[in-house]
Formats: structure tokens, sequence, C-alpha cells
């Protein structure tokens, strides 16, 4: 049985593994368009790779998707992040839980997970082939089911008949690319892009580029969107997580919104309105004599606390006795609600996560195999999946790679 598995990243590799190891009578043959393999793996948690994340309820897990919850919650049941920490430890790799829940190889090094990937495609008997793109599948008529059902069409003129396919060529943000994919009937829902941070032009605090909070409130106005979480200023507007996890579930809008619209910050989340009214007035009398710039308030970085007191129009001397009602009630505004105008966004290439792909009502999520074409499987990004950051792009990535690679294993070819 000849089996082809389209696109060498994380779902790909994993798909032609688990396909090998089940059947070890299958030729598996794994295409990449490019010259690079596991390119995201490479370069995703800073050169770390994030693999997974420390939760190992598939219901809880699944809440982790803006899109493909539902369906996900299954497959996790299958082969969820406990599967994956243990499959990557019988290959000789051994995983850590950082404070925030995401796990990484001990070595801090994504090559370890490159390497482990590369060797048991090897072991199991993958055939790789680099600089090999596919443009088209066609469904090869009336043949029988121990007959090839699909010629493959190379960029370089080259064929190929094999018995199933497995497409794994991730997300693109342009739905042309995906004109191969709809011409086997499979609708796709459009494709925009995801995790990505905000551009504030007129930033007030851009000056401050580098300063982070461990807990913001990240809230659009207007939007019951909202996120909380480590928050970061850079030169162009906010990141971090807080930012990269807002995008994530308000993806479709802000595309539709042409990436312009107002959030409101959070600084000091604890806080509500009422507290931070009655903090700061027992903080005043505690220390009537302190200049209100120069002393930071709820362990927020001091230029950070300086920016916020200009925001609240607080002459640079003024002490806490003397702080007019009209700028505690600025500064209460800015530390609760601090409005940007948000124009634009910064997406990183090396790490592109799009919102959109192959509808997964025409996917049958317990193998992956589509329900418009028997033999035909997908997996990864290429599907309408994605996560927030943290692992959950990847454990997408293992989980759907594994179901389809152990069906295609199996010697029988599915009827319509």
């Amino acid at each position: 049985m000849n089996i082809v598995v389209i696109g060498g990243g994380a779902a790909g590799f994993f798909g032609a593994i688990a396909c090998a190891e089940a059947n070890k009578g299958a030729h598996v043959v794994l295409l990449e368009k490019t010259q690079k393999l596991l390119s995201k793996v490479r370069v995703s948690g800073g050169g770390r790779c994030n693999v997974t994340h420390n939760c190992f309820v598939p219901s809880l897990f699944s809440q982790h998707y803006p899109r493909g919850a539902k369906p996900l919650k299954e497959t996790f049941k299958t082969f969820g992040a406990k599967e994956t920490i243990a499959w990557f430890e019988q290959r000789g790799v051994k995983l850590k839980t950082e404070s925030d829940g995401r796990m990484f190889p001990t070595t801090d090094n994504s090559e370890t997970i490159v390497e482990c990937l590369q060797q048991a495609a090897q072991d199991a008997g993958v055939k790789i082939k680099t600089g090999a793109g596919v443009e088209k599948i066609e469904v090869l008529p009336d043949q029988p089911p121990n007959k090839p059902q699909f010629e493959l069409h190379l960029g370089n003129g080259h064929k190929m008949q094999v018995h199933k396919v497995l497409v794994c060529t991730g997300g693109s943000p342009k739905e042309t690319s995906y004109d191969w994919l709809k011409a086997l009937g499979h609708t796709i829902q459009h494709p925009v892009p995801s995790l990505f941070t905000f551009n504030v032009p007129t930033s007030p605090l851009k000056d401050l580029q580098g300063i982070s909070v461990p807990k913001a409130k990240v809230r659009v106005a207007g939007q019951k969107l909202e996120y909380e979480g480590p928050l970061l200023i850079t030169h162009w507007g906010y990141s971090g997580p807080a930012v990269l996890k807002l995008s994530a579930w308000g993806a479709r809008l802000f595309h539709e919104q042409q990436y312009h619209f107002t959030v409101l910050i959070n600084w000091i989340p604890e806080f509500t309105e009422e507290t931070l009214r009655e903090h700061l007035a027992q903080y005043r009398q505690a220390h009537p004599k302190k200049v209100v710039a120069t002393n930071p308030l709820f362990g927020l970085p001091q230029r950070l606390w300086k920016a916020l007191i200009v925001l609240a129009d607080i002459p640079a001397e003024v002490r806490w006795a003397e702080l007019p009602a009209k700028n505690t009630n600025k500064l209460v505004e800015a530390l609760l609600r601090a409005e940007f105008e948000v124009k634009g966004k910064t997406t990183f290439k090396e790490e592109f996560v799009t919102c959109g792909g192959i509808d997964l009502s025409q996917v049958n999520m317990r193998t992956m195999e589509s329900r418009l074409q028997p033999g035909l499987f997908f997996a990864g990004e290429v599907l309408d999946i994605d996560g927030i950051t943290g692992g959950f792009n990847f454990q997408a990535a293992w989980t759907t790679g594994y179901l389809a690679g152990t069906a295609m294993a199996k010697d029988t070819i599915s009827a319509k």
C-alpha cells in the first residue's frame, strides 16, 4: 500500500510516523515542497519548542481553541497531552512544565524535538523527499479498493499514484492557496491571521518598550472580548500572552474591522474601582508627604507608573496630600481603563497561525478522513482549527496527525 503525506511539518511527521509504525508493510512517503523540514518546530517558543500544555482533561484542554474546540474534545480522549508526553519520553525526550503550564524539552532546545521526529521517521522507514510540492490531487475513477485511488501531480512535472493521501500543508493567509483542495469538493473557511500583536502608533507608552507586567487585562471596547495575562510594551504597541491570546479569540472580528479598534488596559486587574479608590485613600492618609510620581504602587515598574501619572495629568512634584480629586479620578481611569487606539497588527511570519481552513464538518474527526473523498485525510493547521499560545497548536498537530496516521495504516479503503 502506497501512502503519501504532503507537508513536512509537525502534523506531517507525526502522521507519517504513526502510519509507518502501525503498518510495517505500508510504503510511506513524506513530501515537502521546500528544502526545510519542521521549520515551525525549530522557531517555536523562541527556539525552545513549546511541545504541549500541562493539562490532561480533554474538556478543559479543548477550551483553548477559538476554532475546533468541540470536535477536538473527543480527539484528545484518544491522543492528548498525556499521550504526547509519553510518545516523546519513549523516544528519549523528556519534557518539563513551566509555571504557566507550557511544556518544553528539558534541553530547552527545539532541535531536540526536530532530531527526535526525524529519527523516529527514519526508524519507521518513512521516505522523505524535499523540493517536492504537490500541485494537484486527481481522483482516479472506478478503481477497486486494492488499487491506487489518487494521482498526485508534482511541481517538477512528476506524477505519483497512491492509495491514500494525508494533507498537512499548514495554514495560509490566502484562500487561493486552498484551491487545489477546493477542487476535490471541500469547503474552505476563509483564512485570516490569528496570534498577532497590536500596533498602536499613537501610544504614549511606546518609549517604554521592553517593559512588561505579569498580569494585565486587555479588553476590546464595545465587545465582550477580554483576556488576562502577561503584557509586554513594544515600540509598535502591545504584545505578550494577553494580547496574543486575545487576538486569537477575536481573529475574525479584528479582520472585519481592518485591525482598527480600541482596547482598554487594566494594569491591576485584582482591583475593582471600589477597592482601588479605597486603597488610594488609605495610602494618601498614610503617606501624605510622598511624591505621587516617584513612589510606584501595586508593584508596577517605575517608568510605567510615571507614564500613567502623566496620563492622569498629575504634575511631577505633587504630593499625595495635594492631589486634587479630578486627578485621582484620572489616575483610577489610567490604572483600570487606559484607552489605546489599535491601528494594525504585527505577525511573526515564522510562527504564523491562521484561523480558517478545511471545514471540519467535512472531516471524520475520529480518523481525520474526508467525508467527501475516501482515502483522503487531513491533519494540522490546514484544518479550520487554531489554538491560543501555550502549546495548543502543536498539540492539535500531534493529535490530528496521530489519528490520521493510525487510520491510514489500516489496509481497508473506506467506501463512500
